[in-house]
């Protein structure tokens, strides 16, 4: 070992010379400089589950905004004639062929009820012969905007009343917290039903029964981060400038607040949804003839033994819209908490 140590001669090429532009290169810094947005973005992005989610629920959104103006065809409109059909397309793809066993054997439903060549009905009809399609894309349009309308009073009143409660502490804090505990022990769905016999039923009386209840999850997340942000050094300047304390909301803590209210809404989205679903489902939600999902539930499980496609389609839909969105919340919240496993 010695023997191999004496071998090894340093001369003046052994070293090169650092230069001043060398040092620079040094130090320099290679990653990119990101705000705190921009790297919760970076973070989503690694979470494939949660951009599946995301262009999901984007492409619902779109079928479900396209749904106001156009439809195959009209939704409310009944014929008779045409009722049960299977699920039929122009290809003729298994499953989709306007076929169905009637008595042990296949039958064209199609032809047995005299409906004009080139009529298909994707996803069939129901019991009055209604297109199931034209009416599951109603359904998810009308879902979707019950669960942004009712998480619209989240943040309307959860986030002020969050912040006020958290900001001014002591009396006003006790007092406000033992009115969420007065309401919060009420059973949402009491609150609900008394609300729907109130008023007539329908998207408004919904809306506004989800909401009565509904915002108190957000302002009580709300309050929890403002009293730990009211402490922070930056909000302690703010005030000793002179700032109002309606200006030091809106500047400072509604900032910080954001991902806070962002991840909560999404979960809100859904759980309006789910709601109303099984309002709708026990009947006392929307009203016939319009169509939600749970509506469209709620007709299909009438006819699930012998007819299972009707409650097929609306079932997968709002299991997917479920699932995207609580997958997307989940992403959100690993992507805004700075502490998350990379």
């Amino acid at each position: 070992m010695a023997e191999q140590t004496n071998q090894i001669k340093l001369n003046k090429n052994s070293f090169n010379k650092v230069g001043a532009n060398d040092v620079d290169e040094q130090e320099k810094i290679s990653a990119p400089s990101l705000t705190f947005l921009q790297d919760a973005i970076r973070r989503l992005k690694k979470n494939k589950a949660a951009i599946i989610s995301l262009w999901l629920l984007v492409i619902i959104i779109m079928i479900s905004i396209i749904s106001i103006w156009w439809t195959p065809s009209d939704p409310n409109a009944q014929h008779v004639a045409y009722a049960n059909l299977p699920p039929k397309i122009a290809n003729g793809i298994p499953g989709f062929t306007g076929k169905a066993s009637v008595g042990g054997e296949i039958v064209d439903k199609y032809a047995q009820a005299n409906v004009p060549k080139g009529t298909y009905y994707v996803l069939g009809t129901d019991y009055l012969g209604r297109d199931l399609f034209s009416r599951l894309m109603k359904g998810v349009a009308l879902s979707l905007l019950i669960g942004m309308l009712a998480t619209l009073f989240d943040l309307v009143i959860g986030i002020p009343y969050g912040i006020i409660s958290g900001w001014k502490g002591g009396r006003t804090d006790t007092i406000m917290q033992r009115i969420i505990e007065i309401i919060s022990s009420i059973p949402n769905l009491v609150v609900v039903i008394l609300m729907l016999l109130l008023f007539t039923p329908g998207l408004g009386s919904i809306v506004v029964a989800m909401g009565i209840t509904g915002w108190i999850t957000m302002a009580r997340l709300v309050r929890a981060e403002t009293l730990t942000l009211k402490s922070q050094e930056y909000v302690l300047a703010a005030r000793t400038l002179g700032e109002s304390s309606f200006k030091i909301a809106i500047k400072h803590l509604i900032p910080n607040l954001s991902s806070t209210i962002i991840i909560q809404t999404m979960f809100s989205i859904p759980t309006a949804i789910f709601f109303e679903a099984f309002l709708s489902f026990i009947g006392i939600g929307i009203p016939a003839p319009n169509a939600s999902l749970g509506t469209l539930l709620s007709d299909g499980q009438k006819t699930f033994r012998f007819l299972p496609y009707q409650m097929w389609y609306p079932a997968a839909a709002i299991s997917i819209i479920m699932i995207a969105f609580n997958l997307l919340a989940d992403g959100l919240r690993d992507a805004f908490d700075p502490k998350a496993s990379e």
